[in-house]
């Protein structure tokens, strides 16, 4: 319990009292957030608004997450709460990149869609085979398994049931796609001050539970008992979720409309990937769909929109995607879409805890 103290309340200080002065620096420096010319024009204001906070709210729970464990040295550092932080930084380095790029050019697209893919994929796949790896010498298991989770592992969905080969390949392309698809959607989301911010701390919130419970009813705490879960190092995945969320606790103070600091791509797409982790050693993989719903409303609007312009030849069904822009331009204020959108992450998140519980009970 120390150690979970410990990482949130670092991680929020850190963020928190760090981030006027590295608002500071990236005004000497530049770093502005370029604007996209086809987006709405209420957001040329934000224009040259100091973004890549994600990098202070990334050290921030990265400090935290290491400093629990110092002040705390009855929970040792494991290789799940490393694997997340791989994860984290892994995914938030190729955010850099592009955010590095756009600030560099001055123009609001930086990688190119398929530079940052190849980034993420690489990333997932040092992850997916690491997390194969490293057995607990106690329990014998590893980090992850390869059967795709919903509440915990789906056995007949077990891809080692296909042969070795193919279904680590199968696995591989799991993996991938789940943090690709996460690490995406989180960016997406990301168009409204503290929207994002706001979203993630309710969906970590999620996992914080999920991990502590995973915890308290671990087989090797409880014995067989019926609906024990058979999950390596829950507790210190817990500490990983809370000090990222007691990070973004502190960020979103300086992210919350009117916005002075963006978290740019370094930011979205680190929380991405760490949700995406956080799903996958947990063994809740398609619950992240419901956690996550948000993160899906987002995205499938901008999938929609492209597929039925497509289809139509020049034809919409939202004003403009992803749908937060949608009801900006019917009029709605800003704060009031962030406000409404984080109720229903709210909504989505008590609903994948539900699940989770129930699906323990029933167990």
């Amino acid at each position: 319990m120390i150690a979970l103290l410990v990482a949130g309340a670092f991680a929020l200080a850190f963020t928190l009292l760090l981030m006027p002065a590295y608002i500071r620096l990236v005004h000497r420096l530049g770093w502005g957030q370029p604007i996209r010319v086809d987006g709405p024009t209420t957001h040329q204001i934000k224009r040259g608004t100091p973004t890549m906070g994600g990098l202070v709210f990334v050290l921030g729970a990265v400090g935290g997450y290491f400093l629990g464990h110092a002040i705390a040295p009855g929970t040792p550092v494991t290789a799940s709460g490393l694997l997340v932080i791989l994860m984290m930084v892994g995914t938030g380095a190729v955010g850099f990149l592009d955010d590095f790029t756009k600030t560099r050019r001055q123009q609001s697209l930086g990688l190119t869609g398929w530079q940052k893919v190849g980034g993420q994929v690489i990333v997932a796949t040092v992850f997916a085979v690491l997390a194969l790896m490293f057995r607990d010498s106690d329990s014998g298991l590893t980090p992850a398994t390869a059967a795709i989770s919903a509440i915990r592992d789906v056995h007949w969905l077990d891809l080692m049931r296909l042969g070795p080969v193919l279904g680590v390949a199968l696995y591989l392309i799991w993996i991938n796609l789940l943090t690709v698809s996460v690490s995406n959607a989180v960016n997406v989301t990301d168009g409204l001050d503290g929207l994002a911010t706001g979203a993630t701390i309710l969906a970590l919130s999620a996992y914080i539970f999920i991990g502590f419970f995973q915890f308290k009813q671990a087989c090797h705490n409880v014995g067989a008992a019926r609906g024990c879960f058979t999950v390596r190092d829950p507790l210190d995945l817990t500490i990983v979720s809370v000090a990222l969320a007691g990070s973004l606790v502190g960020f979103l103070w300086w992210n919350a409309s009117p916005a002075r600091v963006f978290m740019g791509d370094t930011g979205s797409l680190g929380i991405g990937g760490t949700l995406g982790a956080l799903a996958i050693l947990t063994h809740t993989e398609l619950l992240l769909i419901v956690i996550g719903g948000l993160y899906c409303i987002e995205t499938g609007s901008v999938i929609i929109q492209r597929a039925y312009f497509k289809v139509t030849h020049g034809r919409r069904i939202f004003r403009m995607s992803p749908i937060h822009h949608h009801f900006e331009l019917k009029g709605w204020e800003q704060v009031t879409i962030t406000i409404r959108f984080w109720i229903l992450a709210g909504l989505f998140m008590v609903i994948g805890v539900g699940l989770f519980y129930f699906g323990w009970l029933s167990s």
